[in-house]
């Protein structure tokens, strides 16, 4: 069974979604997840459930897989580590420690020559009350560390008071980003295999509802030099990384088609999920086929989209998209609605060239 096994990190819907990706490559999946019911659980051939860093649950699960993945960056790094001992690891550890840490990351896209914004890091409140005592403008202070969705985050304005900010975000190291005005975010997904091919999927335009993704528009509105741009950006993260597996960078697009880049995702990511509905390979094949050294797909599409996520209890009325006949509708089998958690997605495709 080793030979055709692949194991994944995370029981959630990004690794149900490669598990069912999986399956239709003859492989079979394992996940180790602590949640008994999650989303993954479903499709899966075998489920250990054991926590991240369990080393008789990492052990049995080296020992039935042939390679190993992950579907979200908040697992432990020593858990990744150890696994990289007695199989291989993708994305590698090092991706992953970078992703978890938005100081590590913005540090290593500057070392890339890729643009970020003005950025301080921040160990304690006086460090705020010194380095930003002459600060104009907007910000965002964001907690180094398990940060995601619009967590861990506070939105500073320099005509507030800067007191008690540090103790409001945990008392945890903090990096204080500058904001940037820009016209939209997009991010580009793009695939590295084990001999080093590269393909991209088209640039993707996004929408934020406080600090969740609620669309994802292709084509996005960028002009062709743009593009070329942020594909070499990306470029630059895949080869300094010897990256293997699929890749999100996000960045805003300044109104003078300036890239600044916000953050990476070393895995598949919610704005890829339209590969599902509108490319012949979607995000979670590549992936797939990344990691387990076969030919890499074609990752051009047959449909303009937009992909809308199901947020809570959106879910109550999603069936409603079944009426339309333009719409994919993908839920995840989660047992609860809770405010602001994903539930499912749907992606509205468009045959003909179509101005959002």
């Amino acid at each position: 069974m080793k030979s055709d096994t692949i194991g994944i990190v995370g029981g959630g819907q990004l690794a149900r979604m490669l598990a069912m990706a999986a399956a239709r490559l003859n492989f079979r999946i394992i996940i180790l997840e602590p949640n008994p019911s999650c989303p993954a659980a479903q499709v899966a051939n075998k489920h250990l459930v054991a926590n991240y860093d369990d080393l008789d649950a990492l052990d049995e699960f080296s020992r039935l897989c042939k390679i190993v993945t992950y579907e979200f960056e908040n697992i432990p790094i020593q858990a990744t580590h150890y696994l990289t001992t007695r199989l291989p690891v993708y994305p590698s550890p090092e991706a992953l420690k970078i992703s978890q840490d938005r100081l590590f990351e913005k540090c290593f896209f500057r070392n890339c020559g890729i643009n970020t914004a003005h950025f301080y890091e921040i160990n304690s409140q006086s460090d705020i009350e010194k380095k930003l005592a002459d600060f104009t403008g907007k910000g965002i202070f964001k907690t180094r560390r398990m940060g995601y969705d619009g967590k861990g985050q506070y939105l500073y304005h320099s005509d507030e008071s800067l007191e008690k900010i540090y103790s409001s975000l945990g008392n945890n190291p903090l990096i204080f980003e500058e904001f940037v005005p820009f016209k939209c975010e997009i991010s580009i997904i793009a695939a590295r295999s084990v001999n080093n091919l590269i393909t991209y999927y088209d640039p993707i335009e996004n929408t934020h509802d406080q600090g969740i993704l609620k669309t994802s528009k292709v084509p996005a509105n960028i002009n062709s030099t743009t593009i070329t741009a942020a594909y070499k950006a990306v470029e630059k993260i895949l080869i300094a990384l010897n990256y293997i597996g699929v890749l999100c960078v996000e960045f805003f697009i300044t109104d003078d088609e300036r890239l600044i880049a916000n953050e990476m995702a070393p895995r598949v990511h919610n704005s890829g999920h339209w590969t599902e509905a509108a490319c012949v390979v979607s995000q979670f094949e590549q992936h797939i086929r990344s990691i387990s050294n076969l030919p890499l797909g074609k990752t051009s599409r047959h449909s303009d989209c937009i992909m809308h996520n199901i947020i809570g209890n959106e879910i109550n009325t999603a069936t409603e998209w079944l009426k339309h006949d333009s719409a994919f509708i993908h839920l995840y089998g989660k047992s609860e609605a809770l405010p602001r958690r994903k539930m499912g997605h749907i992606t509205q495709i468009f045959s003909l060239p179509k101005k959002f």
